[in-house]
């Protein structure tokens, strides 16, 4: 006698339809469909995780650039001098500091102008 597995097969396509839901027309609703549809979103969620972290860095890079040159210095020299001044502050704080608290900011790439240059 043969084991049909019907239970168990509905539970496994009920699983991977649920993560299909909102998927367009019959990517939703076929499971045939729904699981090339869902490897393939699984795949571009991985690799997106990773891809994050890359454009938020580089967003970070952006906004200290275009304030360090608000005080005619540029990114560059400004992170430079901050190592040879021996400021441990990371791009993340920085970023922040730019927009939220320009006046400490400021004071940072004055402190660090002279460094930069020499």
């Amino acid at each position: 006698m043969r084991v049909k597995g019907g239970v168990v097969t509905r539970r496994r396509h009920k699983k991977l339809l649920k993560r299909a839901s909102g998927f367009y027309a019959a990517n939703s609703r076929a499971f045939i469909h729904a699981r090339e549809k869902v490897d393939r979103a699984l795949a571009y969620e991985y690799r997106d995780r990773r891809t994050k972290k890359r454009e938020i860095r580089a967003l970070w890079i952006q906004r200290i650039n275009a304030a360090a040159r608000l005080y005619g210095t540029s990114y560059s020299l400004f992170m430079h001098g901050l190592k040879k001044a021996g400021i441990e502050l990371d791009r993340k704080v920085l970023s922040d500091m730019a927009i939220r608290d320009a006046q400490a900011f400021a004071s940072l790439v004055k402190a660090v102008a002279p460094q930069a240059t020499a």
